[in-house]
């Protein structure tokens, strides 16, 4: 199969080859395999594994976003990734990493909702006069 993770700004991963992968969805994990029906799925924050012949198992931390196989190609649209070969390693960076971005989010979603309340307020006042 041939595997692409792609990111906002860049193509995190390009693989060819690919002999397996396992995502995670709402509904549980699940596999592909390169004569496996055509599919599209959503993916939650997870691990993603691919294995190759050249590099074995790897381990991709993938936050929410969408698989879709079309034949032998593999396309994973996501907002954030991040690889590495020690599975645990991994794990503690993405909790890291990931907890850091969310508390970020939320901010930001708080002076969001600040600015939209008083858009709104000031928009009111206007239609009453």
């Amino acid at each position: 199969m041939h595997l692409k993770i792609l990111l906002p700004s860049h193509i995190f991963a390009d693989k060819t080859g690919v002999k397996r992968i396992v995502a995670e969805t709402r509904e549980g994990s699940f596999g592909l395999l390169p004569n496996r029906l055509d599919c599209v799925a959503a993916i939650t924050a997870g691990i993603l594994v691919y294995e190759t012949p050249s590099e074995g198992e790897v381990y991709v931390a993938l936050d929410e976003g969408v698989l879709v196989k079309t034949g032998a190609n593999v396309s994973i649209s996501v907002r954030r990734a991040m690889g590495g070969a020690n599975l645990s390693q991994l794990r503690q960076a993405v909790e890291q990493e990931f907890s850091q971005l969310n508390a970020q989010e939320k901010e930001v979603r708080s002076v969001m909702a600040k600015l939209e309340t008083g858009f709104l307020r000031q928009f009111a006042s206007f239609q009453h006069d």
